[in-house]
């Protein structure tokens, strides 16, 4: 294995994407990775309040990273809801002011947004088609999007969905947490068979997110920037998504599922129906957008 020449720093790298990102970068022999996090560190984290300025750009000057991936951010829609200064303060700020520091020490930075900052009306959406959040979660990601390029029109944004993947509890992902109302079948659980969504492993993200960094840190002349979507191509509801997971356990009688076809009447917070994010971009810089099919991955993960 050769030399590692290169420095990527990960922040949000104790959750879902950001641990698969780390895992992803070591098995890279060109890359060292360090990750950030707040409540969950490890030996292998470091703990950085990315709300304190002072603090992240110390961090930025000691680790002199050539590439930041910016996974951190108040991903539930609920929570986000809840928290209106908090979730704006770290999803639309922040990454303003890390693609700025970014942007000074010369580092490649990329910021994780969604495909929750479209309306659901008109999919499959393109890069260039204009954003219109339905819900507040979708507006700080957004502001969020507007404050890199504002600060950094270098760095890349990369929009995805529903996120699954190996997590460390099934509330990380809502598409994991489906497991739980699966498996018990004592309790009666109303899951939505309505809104189209398009379930993507982080295994697939990192890869991307990883090649995208290689071909842009040193790159001669101009590397990767601008809005770029990726996402797996099967459409699902949730309602689907839970059916794949009774049939790989073997659970016959899913008769505690209970199939939601109406938008209820007064929601705590207002969903998109359809959000498709093509990958044309991606595909057209030459980057693998192939995705491991959702059963597969699953059946596979089950049987660990």
């Amino acid at each position: 294995m050769g030399a590692r020449t290169n420095k990527i720093v990960v922040t949000g790298a104790s959750g879902l994407l950001g641990r698969q990102i780390m895992a992803e970068a070591e098995k890279r022999s060109e890359w060292t990775v360090v990750g950030t996090a707040l409540s969950r560190t490890s030996d292998k984290l470091q703990k950085l309040d990315l709300t304190n300025e002072e603090a992240v750009r110390g961090f930025l000057e000691r680790e002199k990273p050539q590439a930041i991936i910016h996974c951190a951010a108040e991903r539930r829609p609920e929570v986000a809801e809840r928290n209106q200064e908090a979730t704006e303060h770290l999803n639309a700020q922040v990454p303003g002011l890390l693609a700025q520091m970014a942007k000074q020490i010369g580092a490649f930075f990329v910021y994780i947004s969604t495909d929750y900052v479209f309306d659901g009306r008109n999919p499959p959406y393109h890069v260039d088609d204009k954003p219109n959040p339905l819900n507040f979660y979708g507006r700080t990601k957004l502001a969020g999007e507007k404050a890199v390029m504002e600060a950094n029109p270098d760095a890349v944004i990369l929009r995805v969905p529903i996120l699954y993947g190996r997590t460390e509890y099934l509330g990380e992902s809502a598409v994991n947490v489906l497991l739980g109302a699966v498996r018990d079948s004592g309790k009666q659980t109303k899951i939505d068979a309505l809104q189209a969504r398009f379930p993507t492993c982080v295994d697939d993200v990192a890869r991307v997110l990883l090649d995208i960094t290689s071909i842009s840190v040193g790159a001669v002349g101009e590397g990767v920037k601008g809005i770029y979507h990726f996402s797996a191509l099967e459409e699902m509801t949730k309602y689907d998504m839970c059916r794949v997971f009774a049939d790989i356990l073997g659970i016959a009688n899913t008769a505690h599922l209970v199939a939601v076809t109406e938008k209820p009447k007064v929601a705590d917070v207002s969903r998109p129906d359809n959000t498709q994010l093509s990958n044309a971009a991606l595909n057209d810089i030459g980057i693998n957008t192939s995705c491991m099919p959702f059963k597969q991955w699953w059946t596979k993960y089950l049987s660990e």
